[in-house]
């Protein structure tokens, strides 16, 4: 009988560790694309045209990322378009930002920047009328400087208080992917 028991408890305890391992398999999987590429294209009339840029093809805790700024016009109005590409495989870069749009009620980009005059507005809405951020539009001020953080949250609550307006207080969900650009205004 003791070999029963000895047999029923090792049983019991490969069960108890192949669930955990289960658990924590699913734990860490990620259902979100990887996004390793996030370029914030600004285009105006009479100014050259600005491409601010994060690459980290590598992900988290590899090298550092390469994020390039950029130099905008002074009291000049912007179009804004966001590319986020999965760069991880060069032979076969996947457009995360068609994926996005797809499941455009459940991703909006935020935006905050610290350059005095600065304002974006959004130009796109999802399905429900709510806005993605995906294209924008950004007018500078004065000359200054500072910085542009763009965030872009998964499954935000689109009926927070002036989340529609882009603050971020009230949005909850889950971080995609979250960059700061420095920016100077001339």
């Amino acid at each position: 009988m003791k070999t029963n028991k000895s047999l029923l408890a090792s049983v019991a305890l490969g069960a108890l560790i192949f669930s955990s391992c289960e658990k924590d398999h699913a734990h860490v999987h990620n259902e979100h694309e990887v996004m390793t590429t996030l370029t914030f294209t600004l285009t105006a009339e009479g100014a050259d045209t600005v491409a601010l840029r994060f690459i980290d093809l590598d992900g988290e805790g590899g090298n550092e990322p390469t994020i390039t700024g950029g130099t905008l016009k002074a009291n000049t109005t912007y179009a804004g378009s966001i590319e986020i590409l999965n760069e991880s495989n060069p032979e076969d870069v996947e457009d995360v930002t068609l994926e996005i749009l797809e499941e455009d009620e459940d991703h909006q980009f935020f935006f905050t920047s610290t350059v005095d005059g600065l304002t974006l507005t959004y130009t796109d809405q999802d399905a429900d009328g709510k806005p993605i951020g995906q294209t924008n539009e950004l007018k500078t001020g004065d000359a200054g400087s500072g910085t542009i953080l763009v965030t872009l949250l998964h499954e935000p609550n689109k009926s927070g208080a002036n989340v529609s307006t882009g603050d971020i207080a009230n949005a909850g969900g889950e971080t995609d992917i979250e960059v700061t650009f420095d920016v100077n205004v001339e």
